[in-house]
């Protein structure tokens, strides 16, 4: 590094002072009250703003059905 770009330790701290992960807001469901991130689906019971939009137990019957293949292929 060359001297002119170098920066003091006041600096550098300043710098890094903005670099602090923040952690995730987390409002409850309104339907089955379980914790969801903001203006996201529910991944519990699928819906958003009272709306139905993911059917969960569709989601749930596919990853059972894959399970059971791979556990089929894996014997």
């Amino acid at each position: 590094m060359v001297v002119r770009m170098r920066h003091n330790r006041s600096q550098r701290g300043n710098t890094r002072s903005h670099h602090a992960l923040v952690a995730a807001s987390l409002t409850l469901c309104k339907e089955c009250g379980s914790p969801k991130s903001q203006h996201s689906v529910c991944a519990v019971c699928g819906k958003y703003k009272g709306r139905q939009v993911l059917d969960v137990h569709a989601k749930i019957a596919k990853k059972e059905k894959r399970a059971k293949e791979k556990a089929k292929v894996a014997k």
